[in-house]
């Protein structure tokens, strides 16, 4: 039998009414929030010669049908750019690589094509341009996109692969884009590799190379002042992306692979990249920072992904101690934040010695090294959406809770395929921008 004390202390819970506790069901109940896509924009077809020869006469004598493409090298919006304006880059025009007698040949289908700076605007579907900034020399010639030095960087083919094009000292390939409040632009390259100040115009003020790199030659003034490490870039992987800071002072730039540090075949195996800190009134290298990728097969989903098809691609200021990194493949690309006060400052050290054994390319675990790479944190994996183009390659940041993404099309010939009259046969992939809303702000200051 219950006791008295039991059926006192169970008679003090109070019941509550059916119709309450369903009515408490059916009220929504606050739910974190989404990342969505909330714009998708695509670059009309445009004719590269038509476009071209607007901006500089008779520069281009066949563009073999192909449209002006691949301007998503880099994104900019800067803090005094109306909403939905953009700055887009490209980079060196179309190219390709066709195999010849076992080995791979550098093309061009146009070489007499010159990088170009785009201010756009997102509208409809669609984006507009609204400013064409061709890059050029200080004699206002076009820089072009050809390769620099023989037997530094690639030969330059025509698109068929058997004719020969002369090196160009002042050819850039242009993928990173930042504009000052003052007009100006700095811009991040991968032949050299290089960092470039260029005038409102596109005019070159100055490139900013490694120590080392015999450049000569060219339509504008140069500087060696980069590590001399970094003249062991991979072929067509040097920097990649470029950040500027809240104050206007300092670049970020990151090298899309591991230098071939011995060698290609351990550049090629490593997960160890690396990110450079440059002061533009000092113009010098004032920090150095070790990146490491995540596991390639890992990243992927697809235990057949090799080690060298991971990339930096695009980088964005967040605070002065944090950035915003895009990591990708071709296939799949993901935005990580890196904490540089908790990484370890590399400049000068023996890690930019070529003669140091193991290299930092070469370690397995940075760490037994003694070694803090960038620590870093997933904020948004783009492979979430259905509708995100392959080779993502630009980030630009428009407020604490929205950004945009940009891909790479390769002017929709990278496969070097051709008819019988030597035009591009490309599968119509477009340039694009895509806004997207977080679901988490960024840790803007």
């Amino acid at each position: 039998m219950q006791s008295d004390n039991s059926l006192n202390k169970s008679s003090q819970f109070i019941k509550i009414p059916t119709y309450l506790v369903l009515l408490a069901l059916l009220i929504p109940r606050p739910s974190e929030a989404q990342d969505k896509i909330i714009g998708s924009y695509a670059l009309p077809e445009i004719p590269i010669k038509a476009f071209q020869n607007a901006l500089i006469s008779g520069s281009v004598a066949d563009d073999h049908k192909i449209f002006l493409g691949a301007v998503g090298s880099d994104l900019w919006h800067g803090p005094a750019d109306a909403p939905g304006e953009f700055w887009m880059i490209s980079d060196r025009g179309p190219n390709g690589q066709i195999k010849v007698a076992g080995k791979n040949r550098r093309t061009f289908w146009v070489p007499e094509f010159d990088p170009v700076i785009l201010r756009v605007k997102t509208e409809g579907n669609g984006i507009r341009i609204l400013e064409k900034i061709p890059i050029v020399g200080e004699s206002g010639k076009p820089v072009t996109g050809m390769p620099n030095i023989e037997g530094y960087d690639e030969t330059p083919y025509d698109y068929t692969g058997q004719k020969t094009f002369p090196f160009n000292p002042n050819g850039l390939d242009t993928e990173g884009l930042v504009r000052t409040l003052a007009g100006d632009f700095w811009v991040a390259e991968e032949y050299s590799p290089s960092l470039l100040h260029l005038d409102r115009t596109g005019k070159v003020l100055k490139r900013y190379i490694p120590e080392g790199v015999k450049l000569s030659g060219t339509d504008y003034p140069v500087a060696a002042v980069l590590p001399a490490i970094y003249g062991k870039r991979k072929i067509n992987r040097g920097f990649e992306g470029l950040a500027l800071s809240g104050d206007q002072k300092t670049l970020y730039a990151v090298l899309q692979s591991p230098l071939s540090n011995p060698d290609k075949t351990v550049g090629d195996a490593s997960r160890n990249t690396r990110v450079i800190v440059f002061d533009i009134q000092s113009e010098k290298v004032t920090a150095e920072y070790a990146y490491r990728f995540d596991v390639a097969k890992e990243f992927e989903g697809n235990p057949k992904t090799p080690a060298d098809e991971m990339k930096l691609s695009g980088v964005a200021f967040l605070n002065p101690t944090t950035l915003l990194v895009l990591e990708r493949t071709d296939l799949v690309a993901k935005l990580y934040s890196v904490d540089l006060s908790k990484a370890t400052d590399i400049l000068n050290s023996k890690w930019d010695n070529p003669q140091t054994t193991p290299s930092l390319e070469a370690l397995a675990d940075p760490a037994t090294a003694e070694l803090r790479v960038l620590p870093k944190s997933l904020v948004l994996d783009l492979k979430q959406f259905a509708e995100m183009p392959d080779k993502i390659e630009g980030v630009a940041l428009i407020d604490r809770n929205t950004i945009a993404v940009s891909n790479d099309n390769d002017f929709d010939s990278e496969e070097s395929k051709y008819d019988a009259q030597g035009n591009n046969l490309g599968k119509g992939k477009k340039s694009q921008i895509l806004v997207i809303s977080l679901g988490k702000p960024l840790p803007l200051p």
